[in-house]
């Protein structure tokens, strides 16, 4: 009887042990987003998450043309931490109706549509089917508005103009001026400069010749609307990301938060 005793004990804590390895298995299968580890839990999204606004934080998500690194997909960088940073800015600086979540959108259905406003991270490494590119262009003239950030140097230029020449194969991308008026919706930003990713700062990688100089750049539409933003040299994600760190330069935070709400404001009101 008290040889059985110390057996079954062994066995119970056996089957919870297994219990609890399962539960946690399944918490990490329903954290999956298209190859990409979600961060957080349902329970654990902003409160207010479900609230119908004016405004998301859209981020296209978008197919690599060579295999995720270790799991890593050039997509989601600085995900989810930039686009909530950001999304607490925006509720601070402007009066939009703000979600305060993110949301991850992509071009394989008509739900693209839904969204005025999206977010593509480094299209230096993405690849499209014609399909997508036909349905973004679809949304683009309908009145969306993307913004391109965080690619560098003229091999990631030329990966996302492949891309965009699909959408695209006719309208010239266009350095865009001082006086034009994404530049001056709230913010008046003449003295723009290039905003650093913390590769370039933390890490031991050095800026190439191809990649010192940033380029703002834009595709328009008949009407001479700026349907395509592009921060080209410069990694505006990384400034939100970042901008609770005290090791990051205040003055390139402060300047991507004010592209940003331009931008946000211009997609928004053309």
């Amino acid at each position: 009887m008290h040889e059985a005793r110390p057996r079954r004990l062994a066995l119970l804590f056996s089957a919870l042990l297994f219990l609890g390895f399962t539960s946690g298995l399944l918490a990490y299968q329903r954290r999956s987003l298209v190859g990409f580890q979600r961060e957080d839990e349902e329970e654990d999204m902003p409160i207010g998450a479900g609230h119908r606004v004016e405004w998301t934080f859209a981020r296209f998500h978008y197919n690599m043309g060579y295999g995720a690194f270790r799991g890593f997909q050039r997509w989601a960088a600085d995900y989810p931490k930039s686009d909530r940073q950001l999304v607490e800015g925006v509720v601070r600086l402007t009066r939009i109706d703000t979600h305060v979540a993110e949301q991850v959108v992509d071009a394989h259905s008509d739900d693209i549509y839904n969204w005025p406003w999206i977010f593509i991270e480094d299209a230096g490494a993405w690849t499209l089917s014609q399909a997508e590119a036909d349905r973004m262009r679809t949304y683009l003239l309908r009145g969306g508005f993307m913004f391109f950030d965080d690619t560098h140097g003229d091999y990631e230029w030329d990966t996302m103009m492949a891309g965009l020449r699909m959408i695209f194969p006719d309208r010239p991308v266009e350095d865009l001026k001082d006086s034009d008026e994404i530049f001056h919706t709230v913010y008046d930003l003449d003295d723009r400069f290039q905003i650093p990713g913390t590769r370039f700062i933390w890490g031991q990688r050095t800026y190439a010749p191809d990649m010192r100089v940033p380029k703002w750049r834009g595709i328009r539409d008949d009407n001479g609307r700026i349907m395509i933003a592009i921060c080209h040299n410069s990694d505006v994600g990384d400034a939100w990301e970042w901008a609770d760190s005290p090791h990051y330069p205040e003055r390139a935070t402060s300047m991507a938060y004010r592209i940003a709400i331009n931008y946000i404001i211009y997609g928004m009101t053309h």
